[in-house]
């Protein structure tokens, strides 16, 4: 037979095969005799394969474990949680570049118009901004980060010669914060690695 081997790699729709085999045999030919309330209660149990056992056939008193795109909340979630996403993908896109590509060597200084972008999208959202700029600012540059010599990041420099690197997702989180106080900790939760703030 074709049928099996064409379910395996299918489990839900073999998991509503199993459910509706089920529920047809039942219906259509019952080997413990005529379907009626008194034969159920003669406390004669019909045996479960154990595949039947470990698989998990949701019932109707079973909430479902995945969202629903017909629940109200979770579809005001989802349209907020894009929302939030074009929001704030433009600026992600430039730091990673900034970053990640071989556009700014370690110690340059970003260019006019990506410090003008970094300073009003991000280092004004940081929560402790005003400690990082300190003196004054002078500019923003890019560098390997002093203890973790792999990574690079975003630093301040200052008007007196000090610099001092900042977390361009702490920025993030704190703008998300700021502008989508109702969904934000949903959405830090699920979208940035450490959601600690």
């Amino acid at each position: 037979m074709a049928a099996p081997l064409i379910l395996k790699g299918i489990p839900l729709l073999r998991l509503r095969l199993q459910r509706y085999n089920r529920l047809f045999a039942g219906t259509f030919s019952s080997p413990r005799g005529p379907c009626c309330a008194a034969s159920d209660q003669t406390g004669h149990q019909e045996e479960v394969s154990s595949a039947e056992k470990s698989s998990s056939v949701l019932t109707v008193r079973d909430p479902p474990k995945y969202h629903r795109w017909d629940d109200p909340d979770y579809r005001k979630w989802k349209d907020k949680e894009e929302e939030i996403l074009r929001d704030i993908e433009p600026i992600i896109s430039l730091v990673k570049e900034i970053l990640h590509s071989d556009r700014y060597k370690d110690g340059e200084r970003l260019i006019v118009s990506d410090e003008e972008t970094v300073l009003e999208k991000l280092l004004r959202h940081h929560p402790h901004s005003e400690d990082k700029i300190g003196c004054g600012l002078d500019s923003i540059m890019v560098d390997r980060h002093p203890q973790f010599r792999h990574s690079r990041c975003l630093f301040v420099v200052r008007t007196d010669g000090g610099w001092i690197d900042f977390s361009y997702q702490k920025c993030l989180r704190a703008y998300i914060r700021d502008k989508y106080p109702s969904h934000a900790e949903r959405f830090i939760r699920e979208h940035f690695k450490r959601s600690s703030g």
